[in-house]
């Protein structure tokens, strides 16, 4: 029998033998490929995760915007302004409230197609146009103020305007109008209305929604007109109000229209003759700072606002960070929008060792679908098929003191309504 010494190795040899047999065995880090069905937005590492945001910044309905803002940077505060390790950067367009400006605020943010959603818009006509080309792209947008039935869905069906990755967290409006109808017809006794919208999809679909309830509640629509945005003599709408004999004119108008429509008609018309009612586009504390008295009486009907505890901590924030007080409520909304986009888009991300991000286009959409029994500061948000996502619950608002500005007009509730009580 051989008997035969090995030598031992020199511990440098032996190292080097050790790191071959480990790099042997391990496996490449596999490369990520994307399978979603609208493709995916890769972020490399240190670079930022870019979100749009469309608002209404400059005109008359700017307080609105601007409030939308306030809301979606305190949704980014809670993130720390970054999601797994990327910061988050927002590219902010003015949309003017208008359809055109709308699209072009679209049509700038998508045209980075690093882009990842859109937070916006402010008004829902400037949304119908820029949905479309937010959903050509490919994109997600979530809006904290639209309203207009036609932009998600009208009586439990698709709306005109729906497109695929548009999703709210305010109230249809739909429901608004109705909720104004059942007031005016069974707690004022009224039975004769006139409407007037000034074309848009957002102000059509809110009278569009009254005098539908309004008629199959026993009511009659005297009189449905409009007026042409920019407009600002209101005396033949007027008269043709009065020689209707309606009993109540439901104006969903934004500023600065619904201000001339609502002074003017205090000159020509008695105020015990004619009921005025307007909607959530002039519960802000400019209109009220401009009309003064003449609004004193005026109803106004709004989504319902929450007085959570969740509220009145973002309210603190609010103040901490702007050292204001809100023009108008609808930050919170907005707040939940930038929220649960956010969430969405934590979830789907996909991350390699070296912190880049791959975020399925397809899958933000399905996660943001998937929202159930959120617990937003404004309520409960679930998000249906046609991505309306808030409850429909408004409130019947009556101005009796102006001096006691947008709170007092949110305290002085006269009336709840919900379709699905």
């Amino acid at each position: 029998m051989l008997n035969l010494k090995i030598p031992p190795l020199p511990f440098c040899s032996l190292l080097i033998i050790i790191a071959l047999t480990l790099s042997g065995c391990s496996q490449p880090e596999p490369v990520f490929e994307c399978t979603d069905s609208i493709g995916c937005v890769d972020i490399e590492p240190g670079e930022p995760l870019k979100i749009g945001v469309i608002q209404a910044l400059s005109g008359k309905v700017a307080p609105l915007g601007q409030e939308q803002l306030r809301g979606i940077e305190l949704a980014l505060d809670r993130w720390n302004q970054e999601i797994l390790g990327h910061s988050l950067v927002l590219q902010i367009e003015d949309t003017g409230c208008s359809a055109e400006g709308g699209a072009n605020a679209a049509l700038k943010i998508i045209a980075d197609p690093q882009t990842v959603a859109i937070l916006g818009s402010t008004c829902s006509g400037a949304a119908a146009t820029a949905s479309k080309a937010m959903a050509d792209a490919g994109l997600t947008m979530v809006s904290g103020n639209n309203s207009a039935p036609f932009l998600t869905s009208i009586a439990g069906q698709k709306a005109p305007n729906w497109q695929p990755g548009y999703f709210r967290t305010s109230s249809n409006e739909e429901n608004a109008g109705q909720g104004a109808a059942f007031f005016a017809f069974h707690k004022l006794g009224l039975r004769k209305a006139a409407t007037i919208n000034d074309g848009d999809i957002y102000t059509r679909g809110l009278t569009n929604g009254f005098a539908k309830k309004f008629q199959e509640i026993g009511g009659e629509i005297v009189l449905e007109t409009s007026i042409n945005k920019g407009d600002t003599e209101m005396q033949p709408v007027l008269t043709a109000v009065q020689n209707a004999k309606a009993e109540i004119l439901f104006f969903p108008l934004f500023q600065p229209e619904g201000n001339h429509l609502l002074l003017q008609a205090r000159k020509m018309i008695d105020s015990k003759d004619l009921i005025l009612m307007s909607d959530g586009a002039l519960i802000e504390n400019s209109f009220i700072e401009a009309v003064q008295e003449a609004g004193i009486g005026m109803y106004f009907v709004g989504p319902s606002s929450s007085e959570s505890p969740a509220s009145k901590e973002l309210a603190n924030k609010y103040d901490a960070k702007f050292s204001v007080d809100p023009a108008a409520i609808y930050y919170q909304n907005a707040y939940d929008a930038g929220s649960i986009l956010l969430e969405a888009i934590s979830k789907v991300a996909v991350q390699d060792t070296d912190g880049s991000l791959h975020i399925g286009r397809q899958e933000l959409r399905q996660a943001l679908y998937a929202v159930k029994d959120y617990s937003g500061v404004t309520g409960s948000l679930t998000c249906d098929q046609f991505g309306d996502c808030a409850m429909p619950v408004f409130n019947v608002l009556r101005l009796d003191d102006p001096e006691a500005g947008l709170e007092g007009l949110q305290s002085n509730v006269m009336f709840t309504y919900s379709p699905s009580k």
